[in-house]
């Protein structure tokens, strides 16, 4: 599947929440690459069909089921990919979730959950996967913010808080970690034309398209697509970024400008 100018050829990635969406997108690309992809997702069904779809192309790639916000999970899965693939070089911490509410409207298990999966499934994975990329020499963790991890956002108080928690966890993550060759970032996506974002305008009661034309307004002209996003996250699992660590890059065709 390699038709790539990035080779990544005899690399491990693991994947989080990549059975759609910019998961699916930046496991595409690993693959493209050269990587063996580990796809891991809640959505059994959406995962396996992710699996078939990457090796008809030629991708080396297996599904795993897992839920980012178990221990046990992220421990089992952790041990289950090195088992199958040898090493793991990359992970992408991209499983998200999104409560469009105000502190006052949410209610505190949509609050937990929100943390949970964007925040609290960073650092369970993270810390499952470091002591394997450190026996393999290093490795790349890229992980996934948001603009609104940068800036406040509308009806949005506990996806901002977790996006900020991840963005300064990248950054104590790489201080950690520099000294065992493991380097960390974030990329921060603007918005992005997934069914995540078309689910976003449903919950504030707004028509898709509608919703989706007023994500355009920004200096690029147009709403980010996944591919626009895997290609930041291809950068950063590459030695093309070999001296880049605890830093974010933001990728919003210059919504935050």
């Amino acid at each position: 599947m390699t038709d790539h100018a990035i080779c990544l050829e005899d690399r491990v990635a693991v994947v989080t929440g990549s059975a759609s969406g910019i998961g699916f997108r930046a496991a595409e690309q690993l693959c493209r690459a050269g990587a063996a992809v580990a796809l891991l997702d809640v959505d059994g069904t959406r995962g396996s069909r992710a699996e078939r779809t990457l090796r008809r192309c030629g991708g080396r790639a297996k599904f795993f089921h897992c839920d980012v916000t178990s221990g046990m999970d992220c421990q089992e899965v952790t041990r289950a990919v090195r088992d199958h693939f040898g090493r793991i070089d990359i992970l992408f911490n991209n499983a998200g979730v999104m409560k469009r509410q105000t502190v006052v409207e949410l209610e505190e298990e949509d609050w937990d959950h929100v943390l949970n999966v964007n925040l609290k499934g960073v650092y369970l994975m993270s810390r499952s996967v470091i002591p394997i990329m450190a026996e393999g020499g290093g490795g790349s963790i890229i992980n996934a913010g948001s603009g609104w991890g940068l800036k406040g956002g509308p009806r949005a108080a506990a996806y901002c808080a977790a996006k900020a928690g991840v963005v300064n966890l990248t950054r104590a993550m790489a201080i950690d970690h520099g000294k065992e060759g493991i380097r960390v970032n974030c990329v921060c996506p603007g918005d992005t034309e997934t069914q995540m974002l078309r689910e976003e305008a449903r919950e504030l009661g707004e028509d898709e398209e509608i919703f989706l034309e007023s994500c355009a307004d920004r200096p690029i002209g147009r709403i980010g697509q996944p591919a626009d996003i895997a290609n930041a996250v291809l950068y950063l699992a590459s030695d093309l970024s070999s001296w880049v660590t605890g830093t974010y890059l933001v990728v919003d065709g210059g919504g935050l400008a």
